[in-house]
C-alpha cells in the first residue's frame, strides 16, 4: 500500500485532458518507473532549493501577475537571459522555435530566450523539476496539485486569469492560477475524407455501431487500413482513448473528476452505446472484426502520419493537436479532417477540451527573469500565433483562432472537488488501473485480448473488480 501510495505522487494531479498530444513519438512517452523515482526524491530534493509552498502563494496578490503586463508597453528596456525547456522537439529542428524568439525580441529586443527541445520530455523534466536545474520556464509535468506552490511562480488567482485564458482552473492551488496551456486539444478523430467518399460513407458515424458499420465499408470498398491503432507507440492507446472518457461518453461534465472515484461500477454497460464500457469495447470490436492494420506490433507512428495523408488509413483516434501534423505530411493537406468522437448522448455529440502541456515559471528564478519569464509566456499566449499554428483548441480569449469543430457541443469536464484534487491518483496507484495517465498497457491488453478472442466482458470484470478493491483499500465512499 505504502509502495503504491508512493507511485501516486508522480501521476497528474488533474484530468481534463491527455498529455499525450505531443507531436513526437519520443516526447509523448512517459516511464512509469523514472515518474517514480523523480517523485519518491522530491521531498528530500526540495527541502533547501523551494521556497515554501505558502509564501509562494502570496505571490499571486503582488505587483507581478499576468494581468499587470501590458505587452509592448512593460519591460521592453529589460535586460536578461531566460530558459525554457519544452518537449516540442520537432518545433526546434524546423525552425519554428527561433522564429517565434525572433518575434518576440522585435519587441523585447534584450531579453534573450534560450530553448531546450527533450524528446523524452515526460521522463526528464518530472527528473529535474525537483533539482531546480531546469531554466526559468518549463511545460510543466506530471506533479500534484499540492506541489505546484512549491515548483512555480502564479499567475494571478483563477478567477482573475480565466478573464484571459481558458483553463485557467487545471492547475491551480488554493485558487491560484500555475500553469497556462500552451495551446488547446479538443478530442474527437482523425479521419481521411477522400477514404470515407471512396468508401461509400456519406454521413458521418455517431454511434459505435455507426463507426464500425464505416470502418467495414472502408474495408471492403478501398485498400485503406479502416483503423490505424498505433498499438507499438504506446502512449497513442491509453493516452488517446482514455481522454475520451467523461463528458464525451456520458453527457455529463462532472463525471471524469467528481464521480469516477465514487463509483460503484463506473464501467459496466449501459446498453444505449454510452460510458466507459461503449467506449472501449469500439476499439476491440474493430480488432475483433479485422479492421485495424495486419499487425498492430509493427505500427510506426511517424510513417502513420504519410500514410493518412496519401489516404491508406482511413481514421485514428487522435487528439485535434494532430491534424496540423497530418496535413503537413503530404500533398494532401484537405483530405485530413476532423469529427467528432462516435458516441451520442440523449440525441447529443460532445466533445470536451483542455489544455496540453502549460507554462509554468520557476519560482526560485531571479526577480529578472521572474518578470521576463511572465513576458515571455504572455507574448505566447496572445500574441506568437503558436496555438493556432499547431491547430489547437484556443488558449487566449483575445487571440484570433481558426479552430472550428461543428456539430458538437464543445465542454469541459470540470476540476475535482476541493479537498479531492489527488484522489484520483491515489486510486490509480492502487487499482493498477491508470486511467489518463498515460499509461498504455490497459488499452493496448484490449487489443491483444480481441485479437486472441478473450471476451470483452471479462476484461471489464477485472477493471471493476481493481476499481472495488481500490475503493475499499483507501476507503472511499461509494456514492453512485
Amino acid at each position: 500500500m505504502k509502495f503504491k501510495k508512493a507511485m501516486a505522487l508522480g501521476m497528474a494531479a488533474v484530468m481534463t485532458m491527455s498529455l499525450a498530444a505531443c507531436g513526437s513519438s519520443e516526447t509523448a512517452e512517459t516511464k512509469t518507473e523514472a515518474k517514480t523515482d523523480a517523485a519518491e526524491t522530491k521531498t528530500d530534493a526540495t527541502t533547501e532549493t523551494k521556497t515554501d509552498a505558502a509564501e509562494n502563494a502570496d505571490a499571486a496578490s503582488g505587483e507581478l501577475t499576468y494581468a499587470s503586463i501590458k505587452l509592448g508597453e512593460d519591460y521592453t528596456d529589460l535586460t536578461t537571459t531566460i530558459k525554457f525547456m519544452h518537449h516540442k522537439t520537432d518545433r526546434e529542428q524546423d525552425g519554428t522555435m527561433a522564429n517565434l524568439i525572433a518575434e518576440f525580441n522585435k519587441v523585447y529586443p534584450n531579453i534573450t530566450v534560450e530553448t531546450e527541445g527533450i524528446t523524452d520530455y515526460a521522463e526528464t523534466a518530472l527528473l529535474k523539476l525537483p533539482t531546480g536545474d531546469w531554466g526559468d520556464i518549463m511545460f510543466i509535468p506530471t506533479v500534484d496539485a499540492k506541489d505546484l506552490p512549491t515548483y512555480f511562480l502564479p499567475y494571478g488567482t483563477v478567477e482573475e486569469m480565466s478573464q484571459y485564458v481558458n483553463f485557467a482552473d487545471n492547475w491551480k492551488n488554493d485558487g491560484n492560477c500555475y500553469g497556462i496551456g500552451y495551446m488547446g486539444n479538443a478530442q474527437g478523430l482523425l479521419y481521411n475524407k477522400a477514404v470515407f467518399e471512396a468508401a461509400g460513407i456519406t454521413e458521418l458515424p455517431k454511434t459505435p455501431d455507426e463507426f464500425i458499420a464505416a470502418l467495414q465499408a472502408i474495408k471492403d470498398n478501398t485498400d485503406a487500413i479502416p483503423l490505424y491503432t498505433n498499438y507499438a507507440a504506446g502512449w497513442t492507446m491509453g493516452g488517446q482513448w482514455d481522454s475520451y472518457l467523461g463528458a464525451i461518453t456520458t453527457g455529463d461534465e462532472t463525471w471524469l473528476n467528481q464521480k469516477f472515484v465514487h463509483t460503484a461500477d463506473p464501467f459496466k454497460d449501459n446498453g444505449d452505446g454510452t460510458g466507459a464500457y461503449a467506449l472501449y469495447k469500439i476499439l476491440y470490436d474493430a480488432v475483433a472484426n479485422d479492421l485495424i492494420e495486419d499487425d498492430y506490433t509493427t505500427t510506426d507512428w511517424e510513417g502513420c502520419k504519410g500514410m493518412i495523408n496519401r489516404g491508406e488509413i482511413g481514421t485514428m483516434v487522435l487528439g485535434s493537436w494532430a491534424v496540423a501534423q497530418m496535413k503537413a505530411a503530404g500533398d494532401n493537406a484537405d483530405d485530413i479532417a476532423y469529427m467528432p468522437f462516435p458516441i451520442t448522448v440523449n440525441g447529443k455529440q460532445y466533445a470536451t477540451a483542455g489544455p496540453d502541456y502549460g507554462y509554468g515559471i520557476n519560482v526560485n528564478s531571479s526577480d529578472d527573469n521572474k518578470a521576463a519569464a511572465m513576458v515571455f509566456v504572455k507574448w505566447m499566449v496572445e500574441e506568437s500565433g503558436w496555438c493556432d499554428l499547431e491547430g489547437g483548441y484556443p488558449i487566449s480569449k483575445t487571440a484570433p483562432t481558426s479552430f472550428a469543430f461543428d456539430g458538437v457541443e464543445v465542454v469541459s469536464n470540470v476540476t475535482s472537488l476541493d479537498g479531492e484534487e489527488d484522489l484520483m491518483n491515489e486510486m490509480n496507484a492502487e487499482s493498477e488501473l491508470n486511467f489518463n495517465n498515460g499509461g498504455d498497457s490497459r488499452v493496448q491488453k484490449i487489443v491483444e485480448a480481441a485479437d486472441a478472442g478473450t471476451p470483452y466482458d471479462d476484461l471489464v470484470a477485472e477493471w471493476t473488480q481493481a476499481w472495488n478493491d481500490a475503493q475499499d483499500s483507501l476507503g472511499i465512499e461509494v456514492k453512485y
